[in-house]
């Protein structure tokens, strides 16, 4: 019994002293990208299909070269001829001829469509109907892209080949467009670019500092605004042509002293500063003044200018929103029917408002006369052009014309229909009919016949 028991004691003990197994540690290098693993970590499939669509495009552009290579004329082997008989000359001008084949060979870009549409949009329309006008619009377009394909050719003919000078090439193909003149950069040039620019900087007066600060000042003065504001005009209704020509000339003359009040002591004030003409030479001075009278003169006529437009535009016969609506009469007077005002009145009304516009500002004096204070003053030139003031005449009388045309064929009309009764023929008529022995039928018609 002892021996048993003795076993499974022994048993017993073995199995309570068993031990796990070793722990295996990890090895040291499993942080370290290895290069299996960097290539996996950096594996991008759109780089792969960027790449495959590169090399695609890359394949056709070489297939399309190819092509185009095929294409070419095949180039004409250089004859073979003696020594004896081909000269230096000789030789230059096969050569000219041999490399400018080859240069026409090239592919040359066609001409885009966009601009023979341009083109084409230049001929009426009333030209282009019809089937053998449409044939006809065809063969030209054609025409022009092969004058502009041989255009291209010449030019690069004359862009990449230097002819060499021998007179029977000009025989060949026609006489070659004359090369440009360029400047000559052959020789140092900075020494001359520097006195160039000194010469500009001393005589082109227009580019200094002053004359921007000028510029500023008018364009802020002057840009948004006009002599006369005329926007309110037909608001106003009916309206009397001289209380409109009266309305207009103060409104003309206060915004004339508003100017010469604001903007002009701002001139002045600009050119009383010493800094202003520190850097003109006393040589110089006459001439840097002019250039500001004259930008000052510019200022002023653009100004004007832009008025006379606005009040031809009142009279505009397709936009009659700011028409003035001008009151009129039907009078009779000293057995005459006339309108008061007149045809001719209301004319000269509406011309003179123009020459108003054209009498502001005509009394400005220039920089240097107000800054010597010497007599007589010296006034800028703010004259419109003549050619301007025509224009605004002859477009306001015909305007003016269209306007007055229904009240004219209602004058007529009263003048037609009533005027025998004015002008003593009724009464003359009646007194013979009077003077007449008629029954009173006869009577009765006559009046009704009248």
């Amino acid at each position: 019994m002892s021996d048993p028991n003795k076993a499974a004691i022994r048993a017993e003990k073995e199995a309570l002293n068993l031990k796990l197994p070793p722990i295996v540690r990890p090895p040291e290098d499993i942080g370290v990208d290895t290069p299996a693993q960097s290539k996996l970590l950096n594996y991008r499939r759109s780089k792969e299909q960027q790449k495959t669509i590169n090399q695609l495009v890359v394949d056709g552009a070489k297939r399309s070269l190819d092509r185009t290579l095929d294409k070419r004329t095949p180039p004409i082997p250089e004859p073979d001829y003696p020594p004896t008989m081909t000269s230096e000359i000789k030789k230059k001008g096969f050569n000219y001829i041999y490399m400018k084949q080859c240069v026409e060979s090239s592919p040359i870009v066609p001409i885009q469509q966009e601009w023979l549409d341009h083109m084409l949009m230049l001929i009426p329309e009333s030209l282009k109907e019809g089937k053998e006008r449409e044939e006809l619009m065809k063969s030209l377009k054609n025409e022009v892209s092969s004058d502009f394909e041989k255009s291209m050719k010449r030019y690069l003919v004359r862009s990449v080949l230097v002819k060499p000078p021998v007179k029977w090439l000009e025989d060949e193909g026609g006489p070659l467009p004359t090369s440009p003149e360029g400047l000559d950069y052959s020789n140092p040039w900075h020494s001359s670019y520097v006195q160039t620019r000194n010469q500009i900087s001393a005589n082109l007066h227009i580019v200094h500092p002053t004359m921007k600060i000028l510029l500023d000042l008018g364009y802020t003065t002057f840009s948004n605004s006009v002599l006369l504001d005329l926007t309110g005009i037909r608001a106003k209704g009916p309206i009397d042509c001289e209380s409109l020509k009266n309305d207009l000339s103060i409104q003309a003359k206060k915004a004339e002293e508003k100017i010469m009040n604001t903007w002009y002591p701002k001139v002045i004030n600009l050119f009383t500063k010493k800094e202003t003409l520190e850097a003109i030479k006393p040589e110089k001075l006459d001439a840097f003044y002019n250039c500001v009278s004259t930008l000052m003169s510019n200022q002023l006529k653009d100004f004007l200018k832009r008025t006379v437009e606005g009040f031809v535009k009142l009279f505009d016969q397709e936009d009659q929103r700011g028409l003035p609506i001008f009151k009129m009469e039907l009078t009779f007077d000293d057995d005459k029917m006339e309108f008061y005002p007149t045809f001719q009145d209301l004319e000269d009304v509406v011309l003179g408002l123009v020459e108003r516009i054209t009498e502001a500002l005509q009394n400005v004096q220039t920089v240097p006369s107000w800054l010597s204070g010497t007599s007589p003053t010296v006034n800028l030139d703010t004259q419109l052009p003549e050619h301007v003031l025509q224009w605004a005449l002859t477009t306001l009388k015909l305007a003016v014309h269209h306007n007055l045309e229904g009240a004219r064929k209602h004058y007529e009309t009263y003048v037609e229909k009533y005027n025998w009764l004015l002008d003593g023929t009724a009464d003359e008529m009646i007194e013979t009919f009077q003077a007449e022995d008629h029954t009173f039928d006869e009577y009765t018609e006559y009046l009704q016949r009248i």
